[in-house]
């Protein structure tokens, strides 16, 4: 509970701290600009705010790991994606969407704080704990904390606590540890096809080069 607050404070501070010229430039993820992937954060701030308000008494389902599975690499044919492209475009004001994010990323962060970990709910179908919810939440944030800094140097980077965090969370989800050679930025972004190996990474990889990439939903 305490990383998803801590790495989800960071990514809000981050966005914060952009000029509006840095909106338009690329992110890390495929055919995004920072602009849509804002906005696809205060789509996922707001499905923090609905899960964490949607308590249930069934046994979980999934845990903070099992939570993710590995899915096909985005096409940019997603309907969704390109949703959150024409929502992003809709703000025309960079400022507009940073108010935005803080807002409901603030009540986001705040609701976080307040649930109890032990708590059950529900999401997509599935049960956690709240506990497991917002752990494995931490993987997201960091993830898109990446992506944010792509193509931003200036910009502050993930709390090193929560990408090795998210490291171990993605090593769970692909049953195999990443090689202590590559630091969990590495890791996560060669691991979810963010980026290709170079070739001495790839020989440090071993068998596993031969099953990436992992991207994870």
């Amino acid at each position: 509970m305490d990383l998803f607050s801590r790495s989800w404070s960071a990514l809000l501070a981050a966005v914060a701290g952009l000029s509006d010229e840095d909106f338009a430039r690329p992110s890390g993820c495929a055919g995004w600009l920072v602009r849509d992937l804002v906005c696809h954060l205060v789509i996922d701030a707001q499905d923090v705010l609905i899960t964490l308000a949607t308590p249930t008494a069934e046994a979980p389902t999934r845990d903070a790991v099992t939570y993710w599975q590995v899915v096909e690499p985005p096409t940019g044919e997603d309907p969704l994606d390109a949703l959150i492209v024409r929502l992003a475009a809709a703000y025309e004001q960079p400022g507009l969407l940073k108010f935005h994010l803080d807002d409901v990323g603030s009540a986001a962060g705040r609701a976080a704080r307040l649930a109890d970990p032990t708590g059950r709910v529900g999401t997509q179908g599935q049960v956690l704990t709240a506990g497991d919810y917002l752990s494995a939440y931490v993987l997201e944030w960091s993830l898109h904390h990446l992506d944010l800094i792509a193509h931003l140097p200036q910009a502050a980077p993930p709390p090193r606590e929560g990408l090795r965090h998210a490291r171990k969370l993605l090593e769970g989800v692909v049953g195999a540890d990443f090689p202590a050679s590559l630091s969990d930025r590495d890791a996560l972004r060669i691991g979810t096809g963010r980026r290709a190996p170079t070739p001495a990474e790839t020989t440090a990889l071993g068998p596993l080069a031969t099953r990436l990439p992992f991207p994870v939903g």
